[in-house]
């Protein structure tokens, strides 16, 4: 059994955003020499997250609207975590959205259903952040 490990590096210049991601990992497939296995793809950040779902922009804005719904960011005081930072609401968004994936390697490709794509979901963006890719398998 091989494995791979590899860090993608992102430095969101807004406060939320959601990249679409899937191009990285297939390049680090195709690094690993890997076709036969999984990988996992996790945010290393606890205000930050990967997810899967279709890259459609009216779905992002979608997105963005129900989780300023369930989490807004201001008032900053409604929060007991801000003080020092004022991003509780970045890591309420992240604990909805998930903190990582596994998907199937089949034949060197991700084994995708039709419009499945992997984001990662920055939400307390303005410096540098990474997720982790580790692939597993043969």
């Amino acid at each position: 059994m091989k494995h791979f490990r590899k860090e993608l590096w992102f430095e969101v210049p807004v406060r939320r955003a959601f990249i679409n991601i899937t191009p990285n990992v297939e390049q680090c497939i195709a690094e690993s020499g890997i076709t036969e296995g999984i990988v996992l793809v996790n945010a290393m950040h606890i205000t930050a997250s990967v997810f899967i779902n279709d890259d459609e922009q009216g779905l992002h804005h979608d997105y963005e609207v129900w989780l300023e719904k369930l989490a807004p960011e201001k008032p900053h005081s409604q929060y007991r975590h801000n003080g020092f930072e004022d991003n509780a609401d970045a890591h309420m968004k992240r604990q909805v959205m998930g903190r990582e994936v596994v998907c199937a390697i089949t034949g060197g490709q991700l084994d995708f259903g039709t419009w499945e794509r992997i984001f990662y979901g920055e939400f307390d963006g303005k410096r540098r952040k990474r997720a982790l890719v580790k692939i597993i398998g043969e």
